[in-house]
């Protein structure tokens, strides 16, 4: 299925939240009129405001409280990734320049705080203290978990798990955010909403999954980044690890990692496309892909849990 498809039970109401983004981009600053028109508009495929509103629709679909925290999540999320160009010396984002880079690192800065800012004060108008709650740990989170991955030296034997901590960390605790949000706001029994947590903790353990493959094997046109970012900016990811872990004899990646050999970046590409490396990632993100499934058993059959059973395998599909 296409995304269109998969978005269809909410696809009308996504275009309110594009609404709220352009509405929240217009800015009597002129300079962050901007930096917000830059980074919010017109980027992405907006999963994970589509995965709200989804999460939103088996119960009472209000969107004067949906379409809101739709909207912050993804300003959240942006924010974070506003962040994490400069954290990571990253050159492109969805294509085009990172804001740092054409703005510089102090407005960059400052433009992220700014969407920080804005998401949890959409959260507030909401005036739900469990919504609320979440936002600010959630940010925590994030914030902790990349403090944590920034300070620990790479070790092939923790490495794995210390991945799977750090994207549960950075990626999936905002779908589960989101989940969570979305379900407490429709009155979801509780069962349920630990069902669509269970869900989206799997889901974003998946999706960052697929993310990193894709660093590997992807189209740079269609990723707006070269192949190989993350090696040649010193991150770890589960290809890398698994490399690592089946030939603990080729010290290649650790040389990258701790020595920061990025001339040996192109080498490793090679070194690991020639292994069964990638396949046995998919594997491990099919298996995530199937806990997020059958989370879903526990909910009422409808489109929108269709959708998202859709939605799952769309990420674990895609090539882009």
């Amino acid at each position: 299925m296409k995304l269109d498809q998969i978005y269809a039970p909410v696809k009308p109401d996504l275009v309110l939240v594009e609404a709220k983004l352009a509405e929240i981009a217009r800015n009597d600053i002129p300079l962050l009129s901007q930096l917000l028109e830059y980074a919010l508009l017109n980027v992405g495929k907006r999963v994970r405001p589509a995965l709200t509103l989804l999460c939103g629709k088996f119960y009472n679909y209000d969107l004067e409280l949906l379409v809101p925290i739709a909207t912050a999540v993804e300003v959240l999320h942006i924010g974070t990734l506003v962040h994490d160009d400069i954290i990571d010396n990253a050159d492109m984002r969805h294509g085009k320049p990172a804001v740092y880079r054409t703005w510089g690192s102090t407005s960059a800065l400052l433009l992220g705080d700014y969407l920080f800012s804005r998401a949890g004060s959409l959260a507030a108008t909401i005036e739900n203290m469990r919504v609320i709650r979440r936002f600010t740990e959630t940010l925590m989170i994030i914030s902790g978990g990349e403090l944590r991955e920034g300070s620990s030296r790479f070790d092939v034997r923790s490495a794995r798990e210390n991945y799977y901590k750090w994207i549960s960390d950075k990626t999936a605790c905002l779908f589960v955010m989101a989940a969570e949000c979305a379900s407490v706001l429709s009155g979801c029994p509780e069962e349920q909403v630990q069902a669509l947590k269970d869900y989206a903790q799997n889901f974003g353990l998946a999706f960052q999954i697929i993310d990193d493959i894709l660093d590997f094997v992807g189209d740079p046109a269609t990723l707006g980044k070269p192949v190989g970012s993350d090696l040649m900016e010193g991150t770890a990811t589960l290809p890398s690890i698994l490399y690592a872990e089946k030939f603990p004899q080729d010290k290649i990646i650790e040389r990258i990692i701790l020595e920061h050999e990025k001339a040996m970046v192109p080498q490793a590409l090679e070194k690991i496309l020639a292994t069964t490396v990638i396949d046995e990632c998919r594997q491990i993100a099919r298996g995530f892909y199937q806990k997020a499934s059958n989370s879903l058993e526990k909910l009422p059959d409808c489109d929108a849990r269709q959708s998202l059973r859709a939605l799952v395998e769309f990420v674990i599909e895609r090539n882009k």
